[in-house]
């Protein structure tokens, strides 16, 4: 066996799992990347993966690999970074362990991230936002669940997998209403719930299971909705509302673009960026600068209360006839 193959199921026994308690989704995410690169390896040097050694994965069949990410699977440029930063977390692991592989291992850590646009944040107006959720049938009961799930992400603005995570020991309704949740990074928080979505809550847990541990938002048979299964439901809903408000024919309307109208709504309110991050779960508060970046009213609002310089339009005079003539001599 190899110097890679030790050091690959290390890096996962020991420093992902062990050491630094990596959540289940960083740990599929970082194995689906070297099951990738693994194989991806193995076609190009006709090598078994087992027998691959850190000296074959030097800097030009690493970046050869990235290319084929975008080239040949379509990825984005966002997934070719992620790629890219669980293959520099191996080999900075790898650093510590095998040193004679250091000069391989520096010219791998020094493929940089690929830059790329970032667009503006999509998020529904308030109309948008009234119409989707008056679009679910409340009359039947998945119509219900759904309305109460549309209010929840729009006001509290969890992520998909905090809507799919939470359970009726997380949603408390008394004095404070509050949902708790365990976020990215393994971070809890507490969100505040408005009277109106305390109240949606209220009407739709006395529907469901009373046991603590059942899901808030589930199927007919208890089991928590999955992610495909919550953004189906969301674009039903889309089309249904864009009937009466044509302005979401025009958007891909997500959980995400949900958890961005919450920001959004909590900024137009004046609720100051570090208190967004907060209430968002960010890890770092310049994760919030997006939604300035993405309203244009409050440009507006800065630009109307700035001391500008004035300046008039200036208009077009044609030359004195006789002056043109000496200029042209």
């Amino acid at each position: 066996m190899s110097a890679l193959a030790p050091v690959v199921q290390a890096f996962f026994t020991d420093r992902l799992v062990r050491e630094r308690r990596a959540s289940p989704q960083t740990v599929s995410a970082y194995r689906d990347t070297w099951r990738l690169l693994l194989r991806f390896g193995a076609k190009r040097i006709g090598k078994p993966p087992s027998a691959l050694d850190l000296e074959d994965f030097g800097a030009p069949l690493i970046s050869t690999f990235l290319d084929h990410l975008e080239q040949d699977r379509g990825n984005s440029v966002r997934t070719r970074n992620a790629r890219l930063a669980a293959i520099h977390s191996l080999f900075r692991y790898a650093a510590l362990r095998y040193p004679e592989h250091a000069a391989t291992i520096a010219r791998v850590l020094a493929i940089l991230p690929k830059r790329f646009e970032r667009a503006l944040v999509t998020f529904l107006t308030e109309a948008e936002v009234e119409a989707l959720l008056a679009a679910p049938d409340r009359a039947a009961w998945t119509g219900r669940r759904d309305h109460a799930l549309l209010l929840v992400a729009v006001q509290t603005g969890l992520r998909i997998s905090e809507l799919i995570s939470l359970r009726r020991s997380d949603v408390h309704l008394g004095a404070g209403a509050h949902v708790a949740c365990r976020g990215k990074g393994r971070k809890d928080r507490v969100t505040p719930l408005t009277v109106p979505t305390a109240n949606v809550l209220r009407t739709w847990l006395a529907e469901l299971d009373p046991n603590s541990t059942s899901s808030v938002f589930a199927t007919r048979t208890g089991a928590p909705l999955s992610r495909d299964a919550i953004e189906h439901r969301i674009a039903l809903h889309v089309a249904t509302a864009a009937t009466q408000c044509p302005t979401l024919a025009n958007k891909r309307v997500t959980v995400h673009v949900l958890r961005h109208t919450a920001a959004m709504r909590l900024l137009e309110a004046g609720v100051h960026p570090t208190v967004i991050a907060l209430w968002l779960g960010h890890e770092h508060v310049d994760t919030t600068a997006i939604y300035l970046h993405a309203h244009l009213g409050i440009k507006e609002r800065a630009l109307a209360r700035a001391q500008m310089p004035s300046a008039t339009p200036g208009r077009y005079r044609p030359p004195d006839a006789l002056l043109s003539f000496l200029e042209s001599l």
